[in-house]
């Protein structure tokens, strides 16, 4: 519109020329101005009558991997002489072929099809509406409309094969799983010899134990292998994760609850997961593959926040996780945590702490300098002696290196059993 009110400024200039000084090459000139807007006015497009669909090969992806995106447009009006398309986009998705941008020549009753591909990182990204411009031959009058055409996909961050978790909570479901029960039944791992019952499989009989004995018959028991309740909580406070530069632990912190979780799954357990941060974002406890997929698509949309309340992990809301169950929480941790993981232990929860080391990742971004190198050592000194109270009240903490893959790390500090049972000090 800003072409034609200039035009029509400047029509009204030369005509106001041409009656001040009665020149007729002046008039005739602006007789030309008008002949040409007029005939934009004439054949500029009525309100177009456009309908569009919108196809998105992949509703999740993993990180980098290309989704095809697309779009057809339907003209149930006139002939439209230009159409410009411009799809809008969130700013972090990369197109790395075609383009969400066009320009047609679209006839009454025709359809046009393009696509483009896109990629991104970890995120839900909403592809919303898409903007068309049609304008008359000459572009004088451009009419702009927008269509809000959902569609939406999630990056989920990538999962990494672990075999095996050892978890060891107090308390199991009923069904058959593989964590211990600490309880005699049909298991692999022997628990103790109790009198022969009626119905034991002669194999179970002790026959070292029977001898000592002439009227009786002993037989081994095993311990019952069953499923438990199994929640992760992943620390998405912005104190822990970020640091100068806006360089973030947050993405490795998301990756080890995707893997643990996806681990867990695997054997049978039912899981869920809490996003401490900003707020409380609860994916409620399930099983199988379904319940996988919550998980992964909560994780995709994760980001790191702060809040008043959330400061500190005093608000944990302890009663979404059932007594005596396994916890794992993914932290870099803070100091003033501890007095808190120890009150959490104290209730006889099973606790695994996953923290990604802060001092090596942010040592990697600083200046290899001797000042750097000495608070370096200081700190960690200090780190050691947070870690080592926390595994004295009986909980399993492990200290990620985050130059070594989670997979390597977890296999070898998680894949084997403990030889002995966490149990809770008491400091007098």
């Amino acid at each position: 519109m800003q072409r034609l009110s200039l035009l029509s400024f400047i029509i009204y200039l030369l005509f106001l020329a041409g009656l001040l000084t009665r020149d007729g090459d002046v008039l005739a000139l602006s007789l030309i101005f008008v002949v040409y807007v007029s005939f934009s006015l004439i054949t500029a497009p009525q309100m177009p009558k456009l309908k569009f669909e919108r196809k998105v090969s992949a509703s999740r992806v993993s990180p980098d991997t290309p989704v095809i995106v697309e779009t057809s447009i339907v003209n149930n009006g006139s002939t439209l002489e230009e159409v410009r398309i411009d799809e809008d986009l969130p700013s972090n998705l990369e197109v790395c072929d075609g383009s969400p941008s066009q320009l047609f020549f679209l006839p009454g009753g025709k359809t046009t099809t393009w696509s483009y591909t896109i990629k991104g990182q970890r995120g839900a990204y909403n592809l919303n509406s898409i903007n068309a411009i049609t304008n008359d031959p000459f572009g004088l009058i451009p009419q702009p409309i927008s269509f809000p055409i959902k569609g939406h996909f999630f990056v989920v961050p990538p999962v990494l094969r672990v075999k095996n978790v050892v978890i060891r909570p107090r308390r199991t479901k009923v069904y058959s799983g593989i964590v211990p029960a600490r309880t005699g039944g049909t298991g692999i791992d022997f628990l103790a010899v109790r009198e022969y019952q009626e119905g034991d499989p002669t194999r179970w009989i002790n026959w070292r134990a029977s001898a000592r004995h002439r009227s009786k018959f002993f037989s081994n028991e095993f311990e019952q292998e069953r499923v438990a309740d199994v929640g992760i909580v992943l620390d998405g406070r912005v104190r822990t994760n970020l640091f100068a530069g806006n360089h973030s632990l947050f993405e490795y912190s998301v990756l080890a609850a995707a893997t643990l979780a996806d681990t867990f799954l695997e054997q049978g357990n039912r899981v869920s997961l809490l996003l401490y941060g900003k707020s409380l974002q609860w994916t409620f406890p399930g099983y199988g593959k379904t319940q996988r997929e919550r998980i992964l698509r909560r994780l995709a949309q994760a980001q790191p926040g702060s809040s008043q309340v959330f400061e500190d992990l005093e608000n944990i809301p302890t009663r979404l996780f059932p007594s005596h169950s396994q916890v794992v929480l993914i932290s870099p941790l803070l100091v003033e945590d501890i007095e808190v993981l120890m009150k959490l232990r104290a209730r006889d929860y099973h606790i695994i702490i996953i923290s990604p080391d802060p001092i090596t990742f942010e040592v990697s971004l600083l200046p290899k300098l001797a000042e750097i190198k000495l608070a370096e050592r200081i700190v960690r000194i200090e780190r050691e002696l947070m870690l080592k109270r926390l595994q004295r009240v009986g909980i399993q903490v492990v200290n990620w290196d985050i130059s070594k893959p989670f997979d390597q790390i977890a296999q070898s500090h998680l894949g084997r059993r403990l030889s002995w049972i966490p149990t809770m000090e008491v400091n007098p």
